[in-house]
């Protein structure tokens, strides 16, 4: 089942006790319209269909919600982009002291030396 998030879980529940108690000192019998809307979307939120199930499920949720590790919003989030591996194109871009192989100019050669030996004579790499 699909939960709200903990931060707007809590302020439906901290309206509904908040109109609750508005009501409670007005002595009025008669809900609030606001005070039944807030029931029926925590009802919906939580998968219940009383309000004191409601309440309880919530506040569990919330409880579980406190302790749980933190996960950051997507938008506060850095990707780690690994370099492009590189290729027999792309090795021989690597500038080499003069006399030396580069290191992309080595592993192509390497790599092409094992291939053109026979099956059973290649060596690991």
């Amino acid at each position: 089942m699909l939960m709200p998030l903990p931060t707007t879980l809590q302020r439906l529940v901290s309206e509904y006790e908040t109109l609750l108690a508005e009501e409670r000192s007005a002595s009025t019998t008669s809900g609030s319209q606001r005070l039944n809307d807030v029931a029926y979307t925590l009802c919906v939120s939580t998968g219940t269909r009383e309000i004191s199930d409601a309440l309880d499920t919530a506040r569990v949720y919330l409880a579980r919600a406190a302790t749980a590790p933190t996960i950051k919003a997507l938008s506060d989030r850095r990707v780690i982009v690994s370099p492009p591996k590189q290729t027999a194109s792309t090795a021989t871009s690597i500038p080499a002291a003069p006399g030396e192989q580069s290191l992309g100019q080595a592993s192509l050669a390497s790599a092409t030396a094992r291939a053109a030996q026979p099956e059973g004579v290649r060596r690991r790499p």
